[in-house]
């Protein structure tokens, strides 16, 4: 007898729909499943097997095969072990599957559902594909309650969801969760920067990135704070929306690290790769074209602490991403894109010993070990950065000043004010942020008057800048009148921004 079954699969970060087929028929006892599985699909017939005696169900003793279609797609995981041993009950007459319901699930052996990664975006993908009802393991409802728009149930074991079918009994429905709550609920500390003694002109930089979004790099001698600026850096950017914390979970989930207990991302990702980290750990890929960590910092940082010490071939990979806010990942049997949209904050020393230009070290490296360690770092990589900032070492009076200084909190203040100018300005649900404008809007948004135009020449010819650099400045001028209010451009906004490029004479020039 034949039965079907419906369920889903994941492709990057976007969920599919899967029918599972099943036949029972006269014959050896036998168990084949077909359509393109992975090996943990292939052992799912030790598991639905055993998961369907241990929960009290026949086990059919004739030749079973089932197809999981597309049988031309591949498939992955052990998202579809609950529908396939449904199916086999279905064709056993032991189950009644009437209406369109999604399952997914793992199996135990003794007949309990597992949580599965990637609940969260294969909900929003039934949800679009115009599926109502779906059935999920009790412990991924915390995740699923975010999804509204479909009857989500959740069970703890397969002899629940066979009573559920047949009106036996009724599962419970998954309870609605509030972002808001979770966003409350979420009281993890940040680092503040009222911590940080000294160091004004590096956290004038820091905001203004906050504010607009930009990449910063941060050079200066070991001890002078760059690590710590860095972990600071999240206390002052915006609060996630929602939206922004279903496309970072979506991600999170697939790769299982989301905090079942939460359900969903309330901060915005911190992510720091040891520089040993390889190219593909960084950008993704492997064998199922996983995402890396610059995808996991989606709508978050990506801090690399001592840039140089990275791989140049690892450094180059970054270029594509920051421009375009998205990676393609491509291997022999699959290729997909991930969102890549995030802020890059680096940090170096400007020497192997660390003291070159500093007032207080002297550098004991020669000019060729300069020029060598320096050298990892490309111009076009460099263009990509819009602010470099040079810290120097915090002298004792700074560390001694009783004064106390400017607290994350009053900093994230002006620069939620700042983004909710561009939110209205862009009107656009990709464009939150001066950072992620185009050439038409920076044209349209970055008017400058003839004073601010001669300004920027003098400059441009001065420092020898690209045309992508020439686009950054504006940008950051854009960012910085947004930071006073101001509508227009103003010379000391345009001055303030080519102060931030004077790390491309000095060094790379």
């Amino acid at each position: 007898m034949l039965a079907k079954t419906l369920s889903y699969g994941l492709y990057g970060i976007d969920g599919f729909p899967v029918l599972v087929e099943a036949d029972v028929s006269n014959g050896l006892p036998a168990f084949e499943i077909v359509g393109l599985g992975d090996t943990a699909i292939k052992e799912a017939k030790e598991r639905v097997k055993a998961g369907i005696k241990n929960s009290g169900l026949d086990y059919p003793t004739n030749k079973i095969t089932i197809n999981l279609a597309p049988a031309d797609r591949k498939k992955e995981g052990t998202l579809f072990d609950l529908a396939m041993a449904l199916a086999i009950l279905a064709a056993t007459g032991q189950v009644a599957i009437k209406d369109k319901t999604v399952f997914i699930g793992e199996l135990s052996l003794g007949g309990q559902l597992r949580a599965v990664n990637g609940v969260l975006p294969i909900l929003i993908s039934a949800r679009k594909d115009g599926f109502k009802k779906v059935v999920i393991p009790e412990k991924n409802a915390k995740e699923a309650g975010f999804i509204s728009g479909l009857e989500i149930y959740s069970a703890k074991t397969l002899k629940q969801v066979v009573d559920f079918m047949n009106g036996e009994t009724m599962l419970e429905k998954v309870k609605a969760s509030s972002f808001e709550d979770a966003l409350n609920a979420d009281d993890e500390p940040y680092n503040d920067f009222k911590n940080v003694r000294g160091q004004a002109s590096a956290k004038r930089a820091l905001e203004i990135a906050a504010a607009g979004g930009h990449n910063v790099l941060m050079i200066g001698p070991p001890g002078s704070g760059k690590t710590m600026l860095a972990k600071c850096f999240p206390s002052i950017l915006p609060d996630l929306t929602f939206e922004e914390a279903l496309e970072i979970t979506k991600i999170h989930s697939v790769v299982g690290q989301l905090d079942i207990n939460k359900g969903i991302i309330t901060k915005r990702p911190f992510r720091t790769p040891h520089h040993t980290a390889s190219q593909i750990s960084i950008t993704g890929g492997g064998t199922h074209a996983r995402p890396g960590e610059i995808s996991l910092a989606h709508n978050g940082v990506l801090f690399l602490d001592e840039m140089p010490e990275y791989s140049r071939q690892t450094l180059e990979t970054l270029r594509q991403p920051l421009e375009d806010g998205k990676i393609t990942v491509s291997r022999a049997n699959i290729t997909v894109t991930y969102p890549a949209n995030f802020m890059l904050i680096a940090s170096m020393n400007p020497c192997p010993c660390g003291h070159y230009g500093s007032k207080n070290g002297e550098c004991r490296c020669t000019p060729a070990q300069i020029h060598r360690y320096l050298s990892k770092l490309s111009g076009p990589l460099m263009d990509r950065i819009d602010l470099h900032v040079e810290v120097d070492s915090v002298s004792f009076s700074d560390l001694n000043d009783k004064v106390e200084e400017e607290s994350s909190a009053s900093i994230k203040e002006r620069v939620n004010k700042a983004r909710k100018i561009q939110i209205e300005r862009f009107n656009s649900p990709t464009h939150f942020s001066n950072a992620q404008m185009n050439h038409a809007q920076t044209k349209k948004f970055c008017m400058l008057s003839k004073e601010c135009e001669d300004l920027l020449e003098v400059a441009f010819n001065n420092l020898k800048l690209s045309a992508r650099a020439y686009d950054r400045i504006l940008k950051v001028a854009r960012t910085i009148a947004d930071l006073e209010g101001m509508s227009c451009i103003l010379p000391q906004h345009i001055a303030e921004a080519i102060q931030y490029r004077s790390l491309d004479r000095k060094y790379w020039v």
